[in-house]
């Protein structure tokens, strides 16, 4: 007898889970339900200019393998490709600086490396870093640099960094989760830089290898295209993929699970016997509200930021002025952007598809700041080129085409706590398995984790029932 497993959310942690279980077993019915018109979720690729570019999320941390993993099984691992080697840079001052190496994001492992950046008593406050006390539970960020190596490497540097990442603020970030690295030295009352070291030295090491392993990769043609070839690989797997299908309710009915979705004037029901619910805490918590009321009450106090991409498109092969990867922005600039990546540059294999043209891309929109993106798309990208020629130093000729990708509520916010908030809210009740970036990590290795986690504990519940799954 078939088992009918449903697969709310087709974002990367939804494909990984409905992959992951499409290929456990050939009893197992995998369909997955999407709300927007194609999977993939921050993973998406628009066509601009006539050239087809990455709007969300462009990279993976290659030094996790799950991304690198899932890429060799989808029969991709010749088109990874990695960064150039060139530099980035953080502004402060209203002046493009190196981005130090070294760093644990954004932590120095040598206090020289950032004078420029922050000035000589700045350098000194850090140097003589000021040990608390063993950290008993969670503490923000912020609140951990602040009183271990001064406020200025808090804004200067760690800012931009988390931001990056979060697009969050680090006075507001949960050390525990952002980085795990300098909560060990928190709770053991060990110097963060110290932490900072070793993880440079570990670097330095690593670079000393013959063939050394990239930090960054990505696919040539883009990220974005990862989820249609996994949508494609799912199909011949015998899994269902319906898109545009937004899922209204979830209800426990007989031993089994309702799943309507579909216009109120037209409903339709699916029938499963277990559900990976790979949504949004907001939505997820809507779903499973009369079935897991405490989960769902958890997931309601998870916050979420939005942001904005734009995408510009130049005439001609990257000018001089942009000579790295890019650039960030800590939030004590007078700029709107919080970043820009000159794509053209950084990425070997667009340039070489686009010789004659340049693309680039700035962000915008950091947590509880929605209202800098309640502008019309041209506006941000005016307030874009503004803030690039202030950058710059001077104006970047007129783009040839331009995008706004909004990503209203794409990333959420890890709290003071967080962990032990979602801990068990992989597993909120018998037959159903929570996924997302809302439980261990925003990264894309880490969601594809999630994924494959909630279908493992799918599996493991119906392979010990009466399901023939063995």
């Amino acid at each position: 007898m078939d088992v009918h497993v449903g697969v709310i959310g087709g974002g990367i942690a939804g494909l990984a889970a409905a992959w992951h279980l499409a290929r456990a077993s050939r009893a197992l019915d995998v369909t997955v339900l999407e709300g927007s018109p194609r999977v993939g979720g921050k993973l998406r690729v628009e066509e601009v200019g006539g050239i087809t570019v990455d709007v969300g999320a462009e990279s993976v941390l290659a030094r996790r393998p799950e991304a690198i993993r899932l890429i060799d099984e989808l029969g991709l691992t010749d088109h990874i490709t990695h960064p150039a080697r060139v530099p980035a840079s953080i502004v402060s001052g209203g002046v493009r600086r190196p981005l130090p190496g070294g760093t644990l994001m954004g932590v120095p492992s040598d206090p020289e490396s950032v004078r420029g950046l922050l000035c000589d008593a700045d350098v000194e406050r850090l140097r003589a870093e000021v040990l608390s006390p063993p950290v008993r539970g969670d503490i923000s960020v912020g609140d951990f640099i602040d009183s271990r190596l001064g406020a200025a490497v808090t804004d200067t540097l760690v800012e931009p960094l988390l931001a990056g990442v979060y697009a969050g603020h680090a006075r507001n970030l949960s050390l525990e989760m952002a980085i795990p690295a300098l909560y060990e030295a928190a709770t053991a009352g060990t110097p963060a830089l110290e932490a900072a070291r070793s993880v440079a030295r570990a670097a330095a090491s690593a670079a000393l290898q013959t063939d050394p392993p990239p930090l960054f990769a990505t696919v040539a043609g883009g990220l974005g295209t990862v989820p249609a070839v996994m949508a494609a690989r799912l199909a011949d797997l015998g899994a269902a993929i319906r898109t545009g299908t937004m899922v209204r309710r979830l209800e426990r009915r007989d031993g089994r699970f309702v799943v309507s979705s579909g216009p109120t004037t037209d409903v339709h029901e699916d029938v499963f016997d277990a559900v990976v619910l790979a949504t949004p805490a907001a939505p997820t918590a809507r779903l499973i509200r009369d079935i897991a009321p405490g989960a769902a009450a958890r997931l309601d106090t998870i916050e979420y930021a939005s942001m904005a991409i734009v995408t510009l498109i130049l005439d001609g092969p990257p000018p001089d002025v942009l000579d790295g990867s890019g650039f960030l922005v800590p939030p004590t600039e007078p700029l709107t952007i919080k970043a820009s990546t000159f794509s053209s540059v950084k990425w070997p294999w667009l340039a070489a598809a686009h010789p004659d043209r340049t693309v680039l891309r700035a962000s915008i929109g950091r947590h509880r700041e929605e209202a800098t993106l309640h502008r019309p798309d041209d506006e941000l990208v005016e307030v874009a080129l503004a803030d690039l020629a202030t950058v710059l130093g001077r104006a970047l000729p007129t783009p040839a085409a331009v995008h706004v990708q909004r990503w209203g509520g794409g990333l959420p916010q890890y709290a003071v706590g967080h962990r032990a908030l979602v801990t068990g809210l992989t597993d909120p009740a018998p037959g159903i398995s929570l996924a997302g970036a809302a439980l261990a990590g925003v990264g894309v290795p880490a969601c594809i984790a999630s994924g494959r986690r909630a279908a493992d504990v799918l599996l493991t519940r119906l392979r010990s029932g009466d399901t023939g799954l063995g």
